[in-house]
């Protein structure tokens, strides 16, 4: 049975992703992402409605709509991307591991939208991502990160990479701790298959810029660590 259940939701949602990264490429070549951002973001919402997911949000009323932050969340499931792209209520770039970029259709629509690669095994490349990010950020637009590098094996918390909070510190931004729960249970890596549930994602206490730059990288990465461990519920 969980077989067949997968099956037809992956078909689903393919169906429905797909149609929503070829629409999305083709307004990407009319007018600029921020101009098509709200109907993405509505999409990405009936993509999980597809998918027979219901999704909790809290604490978005913290989010000021035209002011830059930096949004760092846990990393669970190749569902993050969607989850946060389509709950994050402010016009977000993400930064994410260069290899997706080479997906069929996903990496085209990510690259037009205006998403930046990092090599994750590669200093320099990686500076040079983040050089860009900071760029992004100085500018007015918001970006989200992963800090722990890579999806969760076991549920918990990872280790995160310092890499992230010298973009905070460099860029002078506020940074938004974000946590995301039921994820693991709807798909964990190393298994296809989806199960319907029930995920959340809960926006923690903003950490203001003013902060951000009053501490050290280490101290920024384990009180961000400590913000998004708390928003997490147990998988």
């Amino acid at each position: 049975m969980k077989v067949i259940v997968s099956l037809y939701l992956w078909t689903l949602g393919g169906i429905a992703f797909g149609a929503l990264l070829v629409i999305g490429i083709i307004w990407s070549y009319l007018v600029p992402p921020e101009i098509y951002d709200p109907w993405v973001k509505k999409w990405l919402r009936f993509v999980f409605k597809v998918l027979h997911t219901k999704v909790n949000v809290e604490g978005t009323e913290k989010i000021e709509p035209n002011k830059p932050y930096l949004f760092m969340a846990n990393h669970v499931s190749i569902f993050d991307i969607p989850l946060l792209g389509g709950y994050i209520p402010t016009f977000v770039r993400g930064v994410q591991a260069d290899n997706q970029f080479k997906w069929f259709l996903y990496g085209w629509a990510i690259r037009r939208y205006g998403n930046i690669p990092i090599a994750r095994e590669n200093v320099h490349r990686s500076i040079t991502s983040i050089r860009k990010a900071e760029q992004y950020l100085r500018s007015g637009k918001s970006i989200a990160i992963l800090p722990e590098g890579h999806r969760t094996l076991d549920g918990k918390l990872r280790p995160f990479k310092k890499l992230p909070f010298f973009l905070a510190k460099q860029a002078a931004v506020d940074v938004v701790p974000i946590g995301l729960s039921g994820l693991y249970n709807m798909k964990r890596k190393g298994t296809w298959h989806i199960r319907p549930t029930t995920v959340t994602i809960r926006f923690g206490s903003i950490i203001p810029a003013e902060r951000v730059e009053s501490l050290s990288v280490n101290e920024l990465r384990d009180l961000t660590r400590r913000e998004v461990q708390s928003l997490i519920e147990r998988p």
